[in-house]
């Protein structure tokens, strides 16, 4: 009926799906659990569906859940499951006894919908959850540059490598004039950092800009006011 059409229409423009967290490492043979944090007005009946996405692959679908839970293959029975918790409105995938094959990122999705995905890293180290670390330090840096600010947001010094930087004002992520660069490892051990630049109009010097990053060890916030330190271009 139209009512049904409008409700799902509804349904499907409220629908929100925040996955954490960026990433998950863990050693051979342990149980991993992935959340979906899902708002919706229909929770309880609301279509999630799971992907994995292998290096170089399509992501490839492997369970669904409305109010039951369903397998893609019956060859995953045991590998997979989900589970819904309407107290907390969230979805969550479990992943048993993990292997080096299941190292790959993990996709909620609804309708036309994907969460950000989880990075499962599975190592044959058995102390591989010991190595992990939060960056050692972070900061921002400033230059001007003729009508411009540059601003530079260095982060240094964490494992695993997955790391998720964003630019945002006092109001929304900022998307334009932002460059990621990619990241590179010290040349003595598995420590990783990243940089990320900011480009905006001089006339925006008193305007308070954000660099937040997520790591699977720690999420902050870093504010370009009261930064003094200077880089040469």
């Amino acid at each position: 009926t139209s009512w049904q059409l409008f409700f799902l229409v509804l349904v499907h423009a409220q629908l929100i799906l925040l996955q954490t967290p960026i990433s998950i490492t863990r050693p051979e043979g342990k149980t991993v659990l992935i959340n979906c944090h899902v708002s919706s007005p229909d929770f309880r009946n609301v279509f999630i569906h799971w992907y994995q996405k292998r290096v170089n692959a399509a992501p490839k679908r492997i369970a669904y859940m409305s109010s039951r839970f369903f397998l893609e293959n019956q060859s995953d029975a045991g590998k997979f499951t989900v589970e819904k918790d309407p107290s907390k409105s969230v979805c969550t995938l479990t992943v048993s006894k993990v292997t080096l094959q299941d190292s790959s990122t993990f996709y909620c999705a609804g309708w036309d919908l994907f969460g950000s995905g989880t990075k499962l890293v599975v190592s044959g180290k058995l102390y591989v959850v010991s190595c992990l670390s939060p960056p050692a330090n972070s900061e921002i840096l400033q230059k001007k540059h003729e009508n411009q600010i540059i601003y530079v947001c260095l982060i240094e010094k964490f494992y695993p490598e997955i790391i998720r930087v964003t630019w945002t004002d006092d109001e929304k992520e900022i998307t334009d004039q932002v460059v990621k660069g990619d990241t590179w490892q010290s040349t003595n051990g598995d420590e990783y950092s990243i940089a990320s630049w900011l480009t905006v109009p001089a006339e925006n010097e008193d305007k308070k800009y954000y660099c937040k990053y997520e790591h699977e060890e720690e999420k902050a916030s870093l504010s370009t006011q009261g930064i003094f330190h200077m880089f040469k271009i």
